[in-house]
């Protein structure tokens, strides 16, 4: 697990920053599977993640699930600092996909920091831009890019050539039906794209 001191932006900080980080930050563990935070809910803290994976994703007027990003052990989740710092409603659901740990900083912690540190200050618009660049990306994807390429490159994400997953958790990741997704990936089969196994995809 990564300790305070290994955040990048812990680097930049001055010692007397660092401490006053150091002293008000609390410790916790999450078990997987556990939701952080409801879309509409206003956070109280930030979470510094040191290990661990979290999925952010929102639902729309149809409940249907829609992915927003990863958040991967270093990072800063960009809706739960949006929400804590502006106090107003987050515009999604974390939720955590293995046991994670890592600190909490509280809403006055984060603001004061902000105010007493430039590089700090920094680093939480680079968030803005960062997620922002993920998030336009995956608005360009749903918008422009066939499902059987999204699928595909889905898969190829994992960087594995063989995945484990099923049809319903791949319609989940993309926000579309189980029904969909085993139609692509038949078809995608029959182009020897893929291997089709038990709760497992390989890629050719």
């Amino acid at each position: 697990m990564l300790h305070l001191n290994e955040f990048e932006f812990a680097k930049t900080l001055s010692p007397k920053d660092f401490a006053y980080l150091q002293d008000n930050a609390r410790k916790i563990s999450i078990k997987k599977e556990s939701i952080l935070f409801y879309q509409d809910d206003i956070c109280r803290d930030i979470l510094l993640l040191g290990e661990g994976e979290i999925e952010l994703y929102m639902y729309a007027e149809n409940d249907k699930k829609i992915p927003l990003y990863l958040l991967n052990a270093g990072e800063q989740c960009i809706i739960n600092t949006s929400s804590t710092i502006s106090q107003t409603p987050a515009i999604g659901t974390a939720q955590s996909l293995s046991d994670i740990e890592g600190w909490l900083i509280n809403e006055k912690v984060v603001k004061e920091l902000m105010h007493r540190s430039p590089p700090y200050l920094n680093f939480v618009f680079s968030l803005f831009t960062i997620k922002l660049d993920a998030l336009a990306t995956l608005i360009h994807d749903i918008k422009f890019k066939k499902l059987d390429s999204r699928i595909l490159a889905w898969l190829k994400s994992h960087k594995t050539p063989r995945v484990q997953a099923t049809h319903e958790e791949i319609g989940e990741a993309l926000g579309t039906s189980r029904v969909v997704v085993s139609r692509i990936l038949k078809d995608l089969e029959k182009q020897h794209l893929i291997t089709l196994h038990r709760k497992e995809i390989e890629i050719l």
